[in-house]
């Protein structure tokens, strides 16, 4: 590469987790739509970034980001940020391979490996609306819980009730209003405590978007810890998605 590291833009990848105009204002990166598999070699391809920050990672429409196309991008020597959403999870399952992973909800992944995947899905709108959430995530409502038992505005009972009812929803489905109308709390109480929600996603996005420019300067040449090794499992996916196997090889 000619350009010098410095230079090199650092991509992120956001969607419902985080507005974009709250991302800009944190940030001065090329932000893409949630991350989906193939996301990330077309990526560094078409922007040659020093680093990318994943947030949010799509999971239905599209097959999510795999593991082996992370370790692919360390490989080429591009710092691998994760947090709040599909990035934390993604962190926790191959820091030691050198992905840096921020945030409490990366660190709960990472203390907690059996914690379900469906703990940071949303519902959400479609691109033309950018990925407006529709939902809440059950870590948002498990820390919105615990803050409104700190307060005293709910008992501990209550907290076990309400906790119950957010772990069985289904991520479609999963608000704050819709676990309390569920629990049969009096309107007036649901009002006051569904404003309440700890936007703990958006949080730990936004501390990874303003630690990614010194993490990116500090990891700046650094390759992944192990060996990059392409399989036929991994190029025949690829090629499911419509991606050319070629860009694996052809990245300098």
């Amino acid at each position: 590469m000619t350009a010098s590291s410095d230079s090199r833009p650092i991509l992120a990848f956001i969607g419902p987790t985080l507005r974009l105009a709250e991302a800009e204002a944190a940030l001065d990166a090329i932000y893409l739509h949630p991350v989906s598999q193939g996301d990330i070699i077309l990526a560094a391809h078409a922007f040659r970034p020093r680093a990318m920050v994943l947030i949010d990672g799509q999971f239905e429409e599209r097959p999510s980001v795999r593991h082996k196309e992370i370790l692919w991008a360390m490989a080429q020597g591009i710092t691998m940020i994760g947090a709040a959403s599909m990035g934390a999870l993604r962190a926790a399952e191959l820091d030691s391979f050198g992905m840096i992973g921020i945030g409490l909800i990366y660190r709960w992944y990472r203390r907690f490996a059996l914690t379900p995947d469906d703990a940071v899905a949303v519902h959400s709108g479609p691109a033309e609306l950018g990925f407006l959430p529709l939902t809440d995530a059950l870590v948002d409502l498990q820390r919105s819980l615990a803050k409104l038992q700190r307060r005293g505005l709910i008992s501990v009972g209550e907290r076990r009730l309400l906790a119950e009812a957010a772990h069985v929803a289904n991520f479609r489905d999963r608000t704050m209003e819709a676990v309390l109308t569920g629990a049969g709390l009096p309107e007036t109480r649901i009002e006051a405590l569904r404003r309440e929600v700890v936007r703990q996603k958006k949080a730990d996005a936004l501390e990874a978007l303003l630690l990614a420019p010194g993490i990116a300067a500090r990891n700046a040449g650094i390759q992944g810890k192990e060996s990059w090794i392409a399989t036929n499992t991994f190029m025949r996916d690829l090629e499911a998605s419509g991606i050319d196997i070629k860009l694996v090889f052809s990245y300098k």
